[in-house]
């Protein structure tokens, strides 16, 4: 039976309003996800609780982390995203300067507790439930609780609950672009414990600003200051000491290379649980700020779109294009653009196991996140004021100029999707960090 969005949106509206009207549902629901209130996603122990629980206590320790700024400037994040689904639970989060992400994922054979309801939350780590964290022995449970108001926590000692907090918007910006480079990586180096252990002794405990990289000499690996073939370049090394008090534990450590090297992926591999690094390319390159594929959001989505793929995956379940154009007869263009725009808006998490896209369940409106992403605004505000001037469009190329302020013209020539600008975010950036608004308000007028 094909997807219906529409039917799957008039569905749940009609179960969520006792049946009023679709332009009521418009007009009250444009949340992505509703606030059902439901009092509990999963209550359960995760078996290997002593590894859980210093996994979680890093967590904290990335989110509380500041590498790009100092000590008066530091702003205190505390908020690890909670996704329960798929018979999975995953707690995700970023550094305070946004330049790490880390993501923990509990698999169904690390989980003894059950899954009422596929859900996701937002939340503190305050310093409470980092204490039950540490107080977890080898011996010891380690019981969760997630709702979609609050995180319960209970160990043997101790319990602590964390209720549910606003989801900044530099994370959901980040969440937007963390996939993009995920799903552009490919295995590197994949080390045992030991070699792990050896290799990590020579990560610079203090911030360093050469760039590092790994490689492969002989039987062992080791870090230089000079690229080598092969190598893995590491920004920010020292960001790694985070690892630090998890390698004792694993079975494996992988590293993972992104096609252009613009950042690094680390997985630490403990069975039943792993948990990913990544690294920005620097500590002064915050994932918020780099709207990689800005250009997706460019496609306007029906709002019913949204709230009926929202009613029909499950959070944490696999998103493939292709078997779902495949199995609901859905053209797979039109899936593909929808797993772009999805990726971009932070709907869509990678799993570079797998290679497979998963889907979160975020609260949050998509104007927001146009709102607050200025190139993106810009380039529409030109399309909206015909200040783009298309002067070729055929199969030699396209050139345009693109009108700007204070009697300053920007020209965009290319063919395809390969364009290029004269101004000056892109003669610095290129496209590393997404289209320029310029570039952007022409594919625009290229799309009318």
């Amino acid at each position: 039976m094909n997807i219906d969005f529409e039917y799957q949106y008039q569905h749940a509206s009609t179960i969520a309003t006792g049946g009023r009207d679709k332009s009521f549902i418009l007009a009250h629901c444009s949340e992505i996800e509703q606030d059902n209130q439901v009092p509990c996603f999963f209550h359960g122990n995760i078996i290997n609780s002593f590894v859980a629980s210093k996994c979680l206590s890093t967590l904290g320790k990335t989110v509380r982390s500041h590498f790009a700024i100092s000590p008066d400037q530091r702003i205190n994040m505390r908020d690890p995203i909670v996704s329960v689904g798929n018979n999975q639970l995953h707690f995700e989060a970023f550094s305070s300067c946004n330049s790490v992400y880390a993501r923990i994922d509990v698999l169904q054979t690390g989980i003894d507790g059950e899954f009422i309801q596929s859900g996701c939350t937002n939340v503190d780590f305050n310093d409470m439930t980092i204490r039950a964290f540490n107080t977890v022995g080898r011996t010891d449970k380690l019981i969760v609780g997630v709702g979609s108001n609050e995180l319960k926590i209970i160990t043997a000692r101790t319990e602590s609950t964390e209720k549910k907090v606003s989801l900044p918007d530099r994370w959901i910006k980040g969440l937007g672009n963390v996939q993009v480079y995920l799903s552009q990586m490919e295995l590197a180096f994949k080390l045992n414990k030991i070699e792990a252990l050896q290799l990590f002794k020579a990560i610079p405990k203090t911030a360093v600003k050469p760039e590092y990289f790994l490689f492969r000499s002989g039987n062992s690996y080791t870090f230089s200051a000079t690229a080598k073939p092969n190598s893995l370049k590491i920004g920010g090394i020292h960001r790694l000491n985070l690892l630090e008090n998890l390698l004792v534990h694993i079975d494996s450590v992988s590293f993972y290379k992104h096609e252009d090297q613009q950042s690094t992926a680390v997985v630490l591999d403990f069975k039943d649980i792993q948990m990913l690094f990544l690294l920005s390319e620097s500590v002064y390159r915050g994932f918020s700020g780099e709207s990689k594929h800005i250009e997706n959001l460019l496609v306007e989505l029906p709002e019913e779109w949204l709230l009926g793929i929202n009613n029909y995956f499950k959070t944490n379940e696999v998103f493939q294009p292709t078997l779902i154009s495949i199995e609901h007869d859905i053209q797979l263009g039109t899936m593909q653009t929808m797993q772009a725009s999805l990726s971009s808006m932070g709907l869509l998490g990678y799993d570079l196991l797998s290679n497979n896209y998963f889907y979160r369940k975020l609260p949050f409106k998509l104007s927001r996140l146009k709102r607050f992403n200025p190139r993106l605004q810009n380039a529409i505000k030109l399309f909206h004021e015909d200040a783009v001037l298309l002067l070729q469009n055929d199969k030699n190329g396209i050139r345009a100029e693109v009108k700007g302020s204070a009697d300053l013209s920007y020209i965009v020539v290319g063919r395809g999707n390969d364009l290029q600008c004269t101004c000056t975010w892109f003669t610095n950036n290129r496209t590393n960090r997404g289209l320029c608004k310029h570039i952007m308000a022409v594919k625009m007028k290229l799309g009318e």
